[in-house]
């Protein structure tokens, strides 16, 4: 346990500490900030981490092994409506307790919370019932994702300008470090009554059709819900004189974060319950371990949001402001790129895929490789967002044109770059993007006075873009490299006189 521990320590201090080295870094050069701000970042940022370990452990003995057992329950039944009902209501209960989630529904100030975490809720159910059916009968996944994005953009031609940022923010922030490992989980579970040879391919793409769920769910929502107040608050600035008021400031907050955090979990728990004294009937040890992750991670749910929402995203709107404030704002692109660039470096998840792909590829596409593709990527779509906010740019002239090439490609490289790549867009987005990148954009367009909700929303959907098309990229340029690689010099040389012999028949 104790190493478990460690281990997860160590993945939340790279996934923090880049973020507040940088932060320090400005602030102690070109945006200064008030020592009450600084005191509520530093000690956010001990939350969040110690959140984060605790959640991740958690999510870990708990999350992980609950899907895969509740998944082979539903698989061994053979019953197609009892494996579909089951994803939809474990997809739906699931996604309300994501974290990044409870982050951006807090940030919105479009839709309730609840509003809003319950339409994504219901999109992600559904369409875990439409990955299920194509892992059933084999759909290919490029084919299910360029009809369901032509309908995605199709939709958000009629929809509110108000709601298509946000809309593609919330497709990002649900595949995170809850819902992954359980959609995961059933994926692997029903994969394995396949006997074909796609069978294991057709594993991944749960989390790429999932994906598309909220997008869809809040683009709906958008057409019949008419919110009474759209006004943007910013977060409160704390003004704190001594370290027993900023402790009561954090104090506040936690009370709120454990009953929000015990209602989210309330209904996994009682489902899994359901299974256990129906079908599982797990052994006392095995149960027990699971009950021990359902705590860690309840603990690191509640720290994880009580640092974000009382430290980090005040923090970062005053940073936001304080940079776009200057007499030269483009300085904020800049920044927001090398943020980007480290940001995505730190995630535990990106280093989990960097890993996969090269085994995947059999070493064609290394993990530094792929670790460096993926960073300047990010860094590139981050700087991309801070254009948006400087600008005001509709982000449907970024969502496009970027989804028209990650389509496009998918038609040309073999299908598990594609699942992964598209199963891979919510990893570049983790926590931080949530709770720090998205702050510092509403800060940098109340700066230069722009509209919150239509041009500093969309920060997460582009950094979750990126995958999409760094990884097939790079998978094209592994499979001609292999094709160049079979042909040997006398082939080559053969082929080459052919054609030579050919032009010369064809001159003469």
């Amino acid at each position: 346990m104790l190493k478990g521990l460690k281990e997860k320590l160590m993945e939340a201090l790279r996934a923090v500490l880049p973020i507040i080295g940088l932060v320090l870094l400005l602030c102690f050069t070109i945006a200064p900030i008030s020592a009450s701000i600084l005191l509520c970042l530093l000690l956010g940022a001990v939350l969040l981490i110690v959140g984060m370990m605790f959640f991740t452990l958690g999510a870990e003995m708990s999350m992980s092994p609950m899907g895969e057992r509740v998944g082979a329950c539903m698989v061994r039944s053979r019953k197609l409506w009892l494996i579909l009902g089951g994803a939809f209501v474990l997809g739906v209960l699931i996604t309300i307790s994501e974290p990044d989630l409870q982050v951006l529904a807090e940030q919105v100030p479009a839709i309730p919370n609840m509003t809003l975490i319950l339409a994504v809720a219901f999109g992600v159910g559904a369409f875990l019932v439409v990955a299920m059916l194509r892992m059933f009968f084999n759909i290919p996944l490029n084919t299910l994702l360029l009809g369901f994005y032509g309908v995605v953009f199709l939709i958000a031609c009629f929809a509110p300008a108000d709601f298509l940022a946000v809309a593609f923010d919330s497709g990002g922030v649900t595949t995170g470090p809850m819902t992954v490992p359980f959609i995961m989980a059933l994926g692997v579970g029903v994969a394995s009554i396949r006997s074909d040879r796609n069978a294991a391919d057709d594993s991944f793409g749960l989390v790429a059709l999932c994906s598309i769920g909220p997008i869809l769910a809040v683009l709906i929502l958008s057409l019949v819900f008419r919110p009474d107040d759209a006004a943007y608050t910013p977060p409160v600035l704390p003004e704190i004189s001594d370290s027993v008021e900023l402790w009561r400031l954090f104090q506040e907050g936690i009370p709120t974060y454990m009953e929000e955090i015990a209602v989210a979990l309330l209904p996994i728990v009682a489902l899994f319950a359901l299974f256990q004294l129906v079908m599982l009937r797990l052994k006392r040890r095995q149960l027990l371990k699971i009950v021990i992750g359902l705590v860690y991670t309840y603990i690191g749910l509640v720290l994880f949001l009580t640092g974000a929402n009382v430290g980090f995203i005040p923090a970062g709107n005053y940073i936001g402001q304080t940079l776009a404030g200057q007499a030269h704002p483009e300085i904020i692109i800049p920044i927001a790129m090398v943020m980007g660039y480290f940001i995505v470096r730190a995630e535990p998840a990106v280093y989990v895929l960097n890993k996969q792909v090269e085994e995947v590829t059999d070493g064609a596409i290394s993990a530094g490789a792929m670790g460096i593709g993926l960073s300047v990527g990010v860094a590139i779509s981050l700087g991309l967002a801070m254009v948006r906010v400087l600008t005001g740019i509709s982000v449907l002239w970024f969502m496009i044109p970027g989804y028209v090439i990650a389509l496009g490609i998918s038609f040309f490289v073999p299908r598990i770059y594609t699942a992964i790549a598209f199963d891979s867009g919510g990893v570049a987005s983790g926590p931080m993007a949530t709770t720090f990148l998205l702050p510092l954009a509403q800060g940098a367009c109340v700066a230069v006075g722009g509209n919150i909700v239509t041009d500093a929303f969309g920060v997460v959907a582009m950094v979750a873009m990126t995958p999409l098309i760094t990884i097939q990229v790079m998978g094209l340029a592994s499979q001609i490299s292999a094709r160049l690689a079979r042909r040997s010099p006398a082939a080559a040389l053969e082929e080459a006189l052919r054609d030579l012999d050919e032009n010369a028949i064809i001159d003469l």
